[in-house]
């Protein structure tokens, strides 16, 4: 979708003001005319249309069972109805600091709350600090119209999140590639994780996705990994077998030099 398609929309918009766009029946989220936060196909609302979203999601074959699910950002809901419908179990906290955007979760057929779903307007720095030992799964995506929010990548953050984990649990962020700080939060990621990090990122280069752990998640052979995303794939659409190889063979320590490709751009760093 072109800038110039969407012009009108832009007219007399509040500067940060989520804006919803529709083109050849997709709805789109966006703070600006340059990034896209959320995509959905309404016939299909659990569909994962973003390449980050595939990644992120791709945490579940670290931990396919989680029971319960934190979320720092909640955009058009395409995490939460996705793993809604794939982890029908799993009970999902939300944090979103915006009103605006919550508002829109009836437009993005986010459901309502329920025993299994909570959306709360709250800052989600001071959300994840209170909610030691909460979560399976911990998913952070954190944008506003300045893009990488300040206060999710402190180290401070980083702490809380892992004091948020259950012992074998997962921290995903989504972080902006382009953003000149990016190796300095992996690196932050990467202390309070005691180096137990890896990084992937999108085809395009504009994402990289972090995954951290405090267990031994990582520690699951190729084979294992291959059967995860082979299952995992055929659910949501995608083919992950590149994921899985790629977690195995793409361990590189540091993150400056040129990448090495497998299907998809990826990085690795642990110890």
């Amino acid at each position: 979708m072109s800038v110039a398609d969407d012009a009108s929309h832009w007219a007399g918009s509040a500067p940060g003001e989520p804006i919803v766009q529709e083109h050849d029946g997709v709805l789109t989220l966006r703070f600006d005319s340059a990034a896209v936060q959320s995509s959905m196909d309404p016939a299909r609302p659990c569909d994962l249309l973003l390449e980050y979203s595939h990644i992120m999601i791709s945490a579940l074959l670290f931990d396919p069972a989680p029971r319960r699910i934190g979320m720092v950002g909640l955009g058009g809901g395409s995490l939460v109805k996705a793993c809604r419908h794939l982890v029908p179990q799993a009970r999902i906290d939300v944090a979103e600091i915006a009103p605006s955007v919550i508002a829109l979760r009836e437009r993005f057929l986010i459901p309502p709350d329920d025993e299994r779903l909570a959306i709360a307007c709250a800052d989600g720095a001071e959300w994840v600090a209170r909610h030691d030992g909460a979560f399976d799964l911990l998913m952070v995506d954190g944008f506003d119209i300045g893009g990488q929010v300040p206060v999710l990548c402190t180290q401070r953050f980083y702490d809380d999140c892992a004091a948020a984990l259950a012992p074998t649990g997962i921290l995903i962020i989504n972080l902006h590639a382009t953003d000149p700080l990016h190796d300095a939060y992996i690196t932050r990621v990467r202390r309070s994780f005691a180096n137990s990090v890896r990084v992937v990122a999108t085809r395009d280069s504009d994402n990289l996705i972090v995954f951290a752990t405090r267990g031994n998640a990582f520690r699951l052979s190729e084979k294992q990994l291959q059967v995860r995303a082979r299952a995992l794939g055929r659910q949501i659409g995608v083919d992950l077998l590149w994921l899985a190889r790629a977690l195995v063979e793409g361990r590189l320590r540091d993150l400056s030099p040129a990448p090495r490709r497998t299907g998809w751009r990826t990085l690795e760093t642990e110890e």
